[in-house]
C-alpha cells in the first residue's frame, strides 16, 4: 500500500510464489520486482535466475537474517539489491528507486554477511581476471572499495576525489568489465581474488 501511495512508483501486480511472479513479470514488464526468498512452488533464487534469463527486470530481495546465507546466490543469480524485511516503508520506497536507476543496493548488515560468506566459500571462483587488466589503477582502486561496501560518497571522501568523478570510475569499471551494477561488481571482486574478506 505505502509503495502505491508514492507519486513515482507504480505498483502494476503482485504474485503469491515465484512461478506466478515470473508469469506476471511476463505480462506486466515492471521495472523492479521485490522478490522474497522464500516462496511456495518456486523460490525467489530460481525465479531471479529465470528473470535475469528472460527479461530486463531489476530484482531487489527481501531477505531476514536467517536468510542471509541466500544472499551470494541471490547476487550470482542476477539480484541488484538486497533489503531487510525490517526496513521501514520509506527505507523501501527509496531501494526501488535506486535500483529502478540502475544501481545496486545492498543493506549494510547484509554486505557484512555477504563477506562472511564468501569468507566460508574459500578462495577466488571462476571469472577470468584478465578483464581485471584492463582497469587502470584509479578504477581498480575504485573496484575494491565498491566490493568493500563503500557508497560513492564514502569512496569520494576516502579517495579525495568528487563524488562525480567516483561516478565516472565506477561507469568506466562495469563497462570494462561488462558488469550490470555494484552487485555484480562485488561478487566479481570476490571471485576473481581482487578483494578477500578481511582486507
Amino acid at each position: 500500500m505505502f509503495l502505491g501511495s508514492q507519486p513515482d512508483i507504480e505498483v502494476v501486480g503482485e504474485a503469491a510464489n515465484g512461478a506466478e511472479a515470473l508469469e506476471r513479470v511476463a505480462e506486466l514488464a515492471p521495472d523492479v520486482v521485490l522478490m522474497d526468498v522464500r516462496m511456495p512452488v518456486m523460490d525467489g533464487l530460481e525465479a531471479t535466475r529465470r528473470l535475469m534469463s528472460a527479461a530486463r527486470t531489476k530484482v531487489l530481495i527481501l531477505t531476514t537474517f536467517d536468510l542471509d546465507d541466500y544472499v551470494y546466490e541471490a547476487l550470482r543469480a542476477g539480484a541488484s539489491g538486497f533489503l531487510l524485511k525490517d526496513a521501514s516503508a520509506a527505507q523501501l520506497a527509496e531501494a526501488v528507486r535506486v535500483v529502478a536507476a540502475g544501481d545496486a543496493l545492498i543493506a549494510p548488515a547484509v554486505t557484512k554477511r555477504l563477506i562472511h560468506e564468501f569468507a566460508r566459500l574459500g578462495g577466488p571462483r571462476a571469472p577470468s581476471v584478465k578483464r581485471l587488466a584492463e582497469l587502470t589503477e584509479r578504477e581498480t582502486e575504485v573496484m575494491t572499495l565498491i566490493a568493500q561496501g563503500l557508497s560513492n560518497q564514502e569512496i569520494a571522501s576516502r579517495l579525495v576525489v568528487s563524488e562525480q568523478t567516483v561516478k565516472t570510475h565506477v561507469g568506466r569499471v562495469l563497462s570494462k568489465l561488462d558488469l550490470r551494477d555494484r552487485a555484480q561488481a562485488i561478487v566479481y571482486a570476490y571471485e576473481t581474488g581482487l578483494v578477500r574478506p578481511g582486507e
